[in-house]
C-alpha cells in the first residue's frame, strides 16, 4: 500500500463506521508534549490507555495522550498513513511489508495474545487433526496470521494443508459466532477477544494459537501485535516516545496484577457478564510480553520466514527477512 494523499485519506476516515473526535485521554500539563493514538471503541488499547489516565502515569511522565476513536482496523491504518495520528496498534507483518516498500514504520511489541479455534460445547471435535472435512469459519482474510499458523501446523504435522482440507468461510468475528451458534459452521478461528467472549458463553477452545506456536517450535508466543510508529518521528521526539513506552509498560503491570482495575474497566471492555470480563482479563494478561522485544527478534525472524512460505507475496511482498529498522527497541542501544 503506497502512501495516499492526505485529503483522500481523511475522507476515508470520515466514512468509517464510527469516528469520534480527538480527545485527551490523559491530562498532563498543558504544555506537555502530545502523542496522538488511534484506537477502536472496545479495543484493548483503550483499556491500557485508560489505566494510564486513571493512575496519572501520563502526568508522571510529563506527556499527554490524545485518542482518535475509529470504527475499523483499516481506518486506523489510514489515519496513521495520513499523519492524523502518531501511532496505532497493528501487526508486525503489516509494518514489515510497508517498510520493505520504503516506508518508515517501526514496531514495538504490545501483545502476544492470539486467537483460537472455538467449537460448540457439544461438538464431537476434540483435536486440531479432526478439522479435515469440517466447516471452518475464519476471522479476517486469507493472510490472517492465525490462519497461516494453522496452515503451517497442518503442513508440519504431515497432513494436508488445512487450506485444502476444510470448507472455509472468511468473515467478521460476530457473524462467524452467529453462524456457529446456528449450526452452519463446525468451528471458528477467531481473534482472542472474541474467543474469550465465546468461551465465557460456553463454547470450547479446541486449539489456542499460543499452543500452535509451541507446536511449531516456539517456546513462547511471538508478539505479532504492537505499536507502529515512524522511526524518524521517534528520533525527533525521543523523550515523548520513551515516556509513552514506559507509561504503557506501567499500565500493563497494573492490569497484570489488579483484579480491581478490571472491575473499573468493565464498561469499557463491553463485557456482558462477570465470566466474560474474567476471560478477557485472563487473555489480556497472557498476552503481555514477558520479555523485552529484543530477545525475541530471532524468534520473530524465524516466524516471519515460516509464515512467508505459507502466505507468500500477499503477506510479505518482496521481503525475505524482516527489514532492518523494523524493531523500535533497536534505538535503545
Amino acid at each position: 500500500m503506497k502512501r495516499i494523499g492526505r485529503r483522500r485519506a481523511l475522507a476515508m476516515i470520515g466514512s468509517s463506521a464510527v469516528v469520534a473526535g480527538m480527545s485527551g485521554i490523559a491530562r498532563a500539563a498543558d504544555d506537555a508534549p502530545v502523542i496522538r493514538v488511534a484506537i477502536l471503541k472496545f479495543g484493548s488499547v483503550g483499556w491500557q490507555l485508560e489505566t494510564i489516565r486513571r493512575h496519572g502515569i501520563d502526568r508522571a511522565e510529563n506527556i499527554r495522550i490524545e485518542t482518535l476513536e475509529l470504527g475499523s482496523n483499516q481506518a486506523t491504518l489510514v489515519a496513521l498513513q495520513a499523519g492524523r495520528v502518531d501511532t496505532i496498534v497493528s501487526d508486525l507483518f503489516w509494518a514489515a511489508l510497508q517498510r520493505t516498500k520504503g516506508e518508515d514504520w517501526s514496531f514495538s511489541a504490545y501483545s502476544s495474545a492470539l486467537g483460537a479455534i472455538m467449537v460448540p460445547a457439544a461438538s464431537p471435535l476434540r483435536s486440531f487433526d479432526e478439522l479435515a472435512g469440517r466447516r471452518l469459519g475464519i476471522a479476517g482474510s486469507a493472510i490472517d496470521k492465525s490462519w497461516l499458523l494453522l496452515r503451517a501446523l497442518s503442513r508440519q504435522s504431515g497432513g494436508k494443508d488445512l487450506d485444502l482440507a476444510v470448507e472455509k468461510s472468511f468473515g467478521a468475528p460476530p457473524l462467524l459466532a452467529e453462524q456457529m451458534a446456528a449450526g452452519r459452521l463446525d468451528a471458528v478461528l477467531t481473534y482472542w477477544q472474541f474467543a474469550a467472549r465465546l468461551e465465557a458463553g460456553g463454547a470450547r477452545r479446541l486449539l489456542g494459537m499460543d499452543e500452535a506456536m509451541r507446536a511449531l517450535g516456539f517456546a513462547e508466543p511471538v508478539p505479532l501485535v504492537g505499536y507502529v510508529v515512524s522511526r524518524n518521528w521517534v528520533m525527533r521526539n525521543r523523550a515523548l516516545a520513551d515516556g509513552f513506552r514506559r507509561a504503557c509498560a506501567r499500565a500493563d503491570e497494573i492490569l497484570a496484577t489488579s483484579d480491581e482495575e478490571w472491575q473499573t474497566l468493565a464498561p469499557q471492555t463491553g463485557a456482558a457478564t462477570a465470566a466474560e470480563l474474567a476471560q478477557l482479563r485472563d487473555a489480556y494478561r497472557r498476552g503481555i510480553p514477558a520479555r523485552p522485544d529484543r530477545s525475541g527478534h530471532a524468534a520473530a525472524q524465524r516466524l516471519y520466514a515460516l509464515l512467508a512460505r505459507v502466505g507468500g507475496a500477499a503477506l510479505v511482498g518482496t521481503g525475505t527477512t524482516l527489514p532492518e529498522g523494523i524493531f523500535l527497541d533497536d534505538l535503545d542501544g
